[in-house]
C-alpha cells in the first residue's frame, strides 16, 4: 500500500512523497506497531534518470510505500515546478533517524552490506550495526550479513541468505548493496517477510561503519555531496556523474521551470 495521506509530487514521471525525515520515521514506527510492513525507496538523480528507460527500476518505485528525494536537485526541481518537497531525505541519514526511532520502541534491525571481513577486522555490516546499537538506546540488532559478490545469482547461496534474514524476524532491514542490486534483493525478501520494513540505503552502511567518509554537512545542504563522492571515487563515478547525471539534472530543472511558467499562464 502507498501512504495515502500525501499527494505525491511528480518529477519526470515519478511521484515523491512530500514528507520530512521526521515524518518518515513517525510513519514507519506507526506502521510497525500496527503490524504493517513496507518499503522505502530514496531516488537520487541517477535513479530517476534510469527510471525513464528501465522497467525494473520503475517496478521498484511502483512497489514502494514511501518514495523520498535523496538529492537536492530533486528538491530544487520540485520548488521550481511549484509543488515543493519539504526537504531532502537521504538513505544515509535515514539509517540513523530510523534506528533512533526504532530504539525508542525497543524494535530490531538487520543490516546487510558493507566491506568484507579482512585481517581480523569484522565486516562492515557488523561494525555498522554495533555502532547503531551503541548510539541508539533500546535498538536491538536482529542480525547482520555481508554477502559475497554474486551471491544473488546463486540460488543455493541466496536461499541460505534469505533464510538467515527471515529467520531473524527483524522489524526493519537496511540493505546497502548499491543500486539496483539492493532493490532486487529487497523485492525478493519482501515475498517472505511481508511484515518487515526495508530501506535500500546504498553507501550508508559503509558510512556508519567508518569505511567511507560522508561529505561535510555544508556540502550535503548545498547539493554538493556528489562532488565529495566524485573526489573520493573518481574512476568509478566520473562517467556516471559528469556524462549522464549532470546533463539530466540540468534538463530536469529547466523542465520544471518551464512547467511552472506555463502553469502561471
Amino acid at each position: 500500500m502507498v501512504i495515502e495521506a500525501f499527494d505525491r509530487v511528480q518529477l519526470d514521471g515519478t511521484g515523491f512523497d512530500p514528507v520530512t525525515e521526521g515524518e518518515v520515521v513517525a510513519l514507519v514506527r506507526e506502521a510497525i506497531m500496527a503490524g504493517r510492513g513496507g518499503r522505502i525507496v530514496t531516488p537520487n538523480i541517477d535513479i530517476l534518470r534510469q527510471s525513464r528507460g528501465d522497467d525494473r527500476v520503475r517496478g521498484y518505485l511502483a512497489d514502494a510505500n514511501l518514495i523520498v528525494a535523496d538529492g537536492m536537485p530533486l528538491v530544487w526541481a520540485s520548488k521550481l515546478s511549484g509543488t515543493p518537497l519539504p526537504e531532502r531525505v537521504a538513505g544515509s541519514s535515514l539509517i540513523w533517524s530510523l534506528s533512533r526511532g526504532l530504539g525508542h520502541d525497543g524494535r530490531s534491525i538487520f543490516v546487510i552490506g558493507g566491506t568484507p571481513e579482512s585481517d581480523g577486522v569484522q565486516d562492515g555490516a557488523t561494525r555498522a550495526a554495533d555502532r547503531l546499537a551503541a548510539e541508539c538506546p533500546g535498538l536491538r540488532v536482529a542480525g547482520t550479513l555481508c554477502p559475497p559478490f554474486g551471491f544473488e545469482a546463486d540460488e543455493r547461496a541466496y536461499a541460505d541468505f534469505r533464510a538467515k534474514v527471515a529467520g531473524a524476524e527483524p522489524d526493519l532491514v537496511f540493505v546497502g548493496l548499491g543500486f539496483p542490486k539492493q532493490e532486487e534483493v529487497i523485492t525478493r525478501l519482501r515475498e517472505t517477510m511481508p511484515d518487515a520494513w526495508f530501506v535500500g540505503c546504498g553507501a550508508a552502511v559503509n558510512f556508519v561503519a567508518g569505511d567511507v567518509e560522508r561529505a561535510p554537512r555544508w556540502m550535503q545542504r548545498t547539493g554538493l555531496e556528489w562532488a565529495h563522492r566524485l573526489g573520493t571515487e573518481p574512476r568509478r563515478l566520473a562517467g556516471r556523474y559528469l556524462k549522464h547525471d549532470a546533463p539530466y539534472a540540468l534538463r530536469l530543472l529547466a523542465q520544471a521551470r518551464r512547467r511552472s511558467h506555463s502553469g502561471l499562464k
